[in-house]
């Protein structure tokens, strides 16, 4: 497991009707503070590729579909560097996934259907506060 990486289990109540699908609470132990939350899609065998961010925390949920999370320790004086990690969210795994700043990520669309991940930020999106695989030289 990398450091400071968090998976926690999350509640579900489905009936008849439909259900309804806890993520994240302001009163939440593991809850930092509110930057932004948004809805990234991914087609089965699809890849979103690698990507990190300098000072902001992700907290992923997949309420849709199936993906699998792949993360990756490059931080230095981290005691999980070069570590990787692989975690199968969604409708088999309905949980949170807290991933601190600067551990890469990305994931893959599994499935036959496309999957929302759900992404409540600590801090609002900025092209300068990320930085993408493709980036680097």
């Amino acid at each position: 497991m990398i450091d400071g990486v968090k998976i926690i289990p999350l509640k579900q109540f489905p009936d008849e009707r439909g259900s309804v699908k806890h993520m994240l609470r302001c009163d939440d132990p593991w809850f930092e503070r509110f930057g932004e939350i948004y809805f990234s899609t991914v087609y089965p065998n699809k890849f979103k590729g690698y990507h990190f961010h300098k000072e902001m925390a992700l907290n992923y949920a997949v309420p849709f579909g199936t993906i699998k999370l792949i993360l990756w320790d490059n931080r230095e004086g981290s005691p999980t560097k070069g570590e990787y990690q692989e975690i199968y969210m969604g409708k088999c795994n309905y949980v949170l996934v807290h991933v601190p700043p600067q551990v890469w990520n990305a994931f893959a669309g599994l499935g036959t259907e496309e999957a929302i991940v759900a992404n409540c930020a600590t801090l609002p999106y900025s092209e300068d506060e990320i930085v993408r695989l493709d980036q680097i030289k």
